[in-house]
């Protein structure tokens, strides 16, 4: 597997911290096609936690999965808070977990307009709270270690939406 030991550790930690507060987790992703959740259901017994993941690679698939109106892409960019944060309330309208965490951004090589490579956006959502954005400047530092720095950043999203719980 891609992950290295201190991305599994970070998701072990997450996992039990979940289980012990009986907390839900659902995923939706861009740029990271499915990492954090991949990465979730590598650890055995994760199921009890990890509810579904939304990849939503292309700006259609944010619409027929999450419902993600096309005109807000449109407006905002795929990569943009407006979007993140649909991301992840409509990943948690659309499972039975008690907190989603979203990622969209540029990956890179290269730049997409007038956004550049390594700019990711996250958001938490939470039932019955308020949906928490985050933006990361990552730099043009190559694919992978913006994808790998998203999964971590994205961990420690979900770290803090299953302390809400605790």
């Amino acid at each position: 597997m891609i992950f290295n030991h201190s991305l599994i550790d970070q998701a072990e930690t997450l996992l039990d911290r979940a289980r012990t507060a009986g907390v839900m987790i659902a995923t939706a992703e861009s740029c990271t096609g499915g990492l954090v959740c991949g990465l979730l259901t590598e650890i055995p017994g994760s199921s009890d936690i990890v509810d579904r993941g939304f990849v939503t690679y292309s700006n259609e698939a944010k619409t027929e999965m999450l419902g993600i109106p096309a005109r807000i892409i449109e407006a905002h960019g795929a990569v943009s808070s407006e979007v993140a944060k649909r991301m992840a309330e409509e990943a948690l309208l659309r499972s039975n977990a008690d907190i989603a965490v979203s990622v969209t951004g540029v990956a890179g090589p290269g730049s997409s307009g007038r956004k550049p490579a390594g700019l990711v956006h996250f958001a938490l959502a939470r039932r019955d709270g308020e949906t928490r954005h985050e933006v990361h400047r990552f730099g043009d530092r190559g694919r992978d270690a913006v994808r790998l720095a998203s999964v971590a950043t994205a961990l420690d999203l979900l770290a803090e939406g299953v302390d809400f719980f605790s």
